[in-house]
């Protein structure tokens, strides 16, 4: 009989050999060896963006872009364009610190960072990933309810179990989970598509206000703040360079740097496809909502229950299908990111199933109250803006030191723009904050 450990070395081997595909038609394509296509050159690198784009459409991003649609048509959409293409740059630093040090940023901040530091990051960023997990799985419970009109406590314990289930793909190597990520999001980006098509939007003026800034009074101008200042989130930062760190191993500069660039692409790709989703969502909401005169939705349900006399009752379900498949794939991200967090900040890890339970508590105990779930995301928001800075200062503070970047350090032009992306997403924050207290 084998012994435990020759066992458990067995079963790594069979659930790696998943991977292993993927990796060596990677290494050939890096070295120069392969002769294959340019789509099948990219695919073996296309993934990590993927689970991170998810973040950006998440639950929290329904309720911004459906108030900005309805209350200002299709004016805004031009902040949600300039939203995505700093998205696209904070998330190419986070995969290149991967690619470049074979750490994540948490582990760097540890690395770096005096002790006391180390743990105030720790905290803040624990309490970012928690809240944000909260949202992302209170969406989730919300569109289960609308689905299946199940009780909301019920819902939040199908959404605990499906997540459950889907972060057990970790267990068959990384590919697996990629791809139920990525059809996850898929389906989101499918259904805000037939909903674009049912709405028949006015395609002229959507690539007009897509370029041309404008604004529609004051209360426009805060909405786009709010837009601007939720962009980038903190967990899928450390997240962004988890996953990079060890995907594909290279051999040398040349290499590195090829990685980098097939990595480039699958950001580009992923954060394109987030970035159409939320022009679709801002779209949908001026199509129908705008358009009948209806400014005000408060809630996601009442969205929901608005879309069936405009749209018919095939859109209300397509907009309850895309908010699940938000919600359960955002949640999923969010327990990952905070795995990472704990691992990369103190070198010490708990179950993924015990972090799942404890992170499902809140959102639990919050249906249970009967507190809003709408009101609730909101306010997850406002945390998530605390944490913000914290983990987007150290992200290019380490990208632009030679001695942690080598060959793949920032060039100065890359370092500019990202301070200043960071100290106008870090501005916008601290004045959303001080908004909301000073309208309590």
């Amino acid at each position: 009989m084998a012994s435990l450990p020759r066992v458990m070395e067995i079963e790594n081997e069979r659930i790696h050999a998943r991977d292993v595909a993927t990796v060596m038609a990677a290494r050939d394509i890096l070295s120069g060896s392969s002769k294959k296509g340019v789509l099948a050159r990219i695919l073996p690198f296309l993934g990590p963006a993927f689970i991170a784009c998810v973040a950006y459409i998440d639950p929290g991003n329904f309720a911004t872009n459906i108030q900005g649609g309805a209350q200002f048509g299709y004016t805004l959409i031009w902040v949600v364009v300039a939203s995505n293409l700093i998205a696209m740059l904070i998330q190419s630093l986070s995969a290149k610190l991967g690619i470049a040090t074979g750490h994540n940023l948490a582990e760097l901040c540890r690395q770096y960072f005096p002790r006391p530091v180390v743990w105030g990051l720790w905290v803040l960023a624990e309490l970012v990933a928690m809240s944000t997990d909260l949202a992302e799985f209170l969406g989730a419970a919300i569109g289960f309810n609308l689905l299946f009109h199940i009780p909301l406590l019920v819902a939040g314990i199908l959404t605990g179990i499906t997540t459950f289930l889907i972060l057990g793909l970790q267990n068959h190597g990384f590919r697996p989970l990629e791809a139920v990520i990525t059809a996850l999001v898929g389906v989101v980006a499918s259904s805000y598509l037939v909903e674009t098509i049912l709405d028949r939007p006015d395609w002229g003026q959507i690539a007009y206000h897509a370029v041309v800034p404008q604004f529609s009074g004051t209360d426009s101008i805060l909405l786009a703040v709010g837009i601007l200042g939720a962009t980038v989130m903190p967990h899928v930062i450390y997240l962004h360079s988890s996953l990079t760190q060890h995907r594909i191993t290279v051999q040398g500069t040349r290499e590195r740097r090829r990685l980098f660039r097939f990595e480039l692409i699958d950001v580009v790709i992923a954060m394109a496809l987030a970035g159409l989703v939320n022009v679709f969502m801002l779209v949908m909401a001026s199509a129908t909502f705008f358009a009948h005169g209806i400014s005000s939705v408060g809630t996601i349900e009442e969205a929901y229950r608005t879309l069936t006399p405009l749209l018919g009752g095939a859109a209300s379900i397509i907009f309850a299908v895309s908010l699940l498949a938000s919600g359960l794939s955002s949640s999923t991200v969010g327990t990952m990111a905070g795995q990472v967090v704990m691992q990369g900040f103190l070198h010490f890890q708990i179950p993924v199933w015990l972090r799942r339970l404890l992170t499902m508590l809140p959102a639990l105990v919050v249906i249970a109250l009967g507190f809003d779930p709408t009101h609730t995301l909101v306010i997850s928001q406002v945390v998530l803006s605390f944490g913000l800075p914290f983990a987007l200062v150290p992200l290019v503070i380490f990208t632009q030191r030679r001695s942690v970047m080598k060959d793949l350090v920032n060039h100065r032009i890359t370092t500019l723009v990202a301070w200043l992306v960071t100290a106008l997403i870090v501005t916008l924050n601290v004045y959303l904050l001080f908004q909301l207290f000073t309208s309590l």
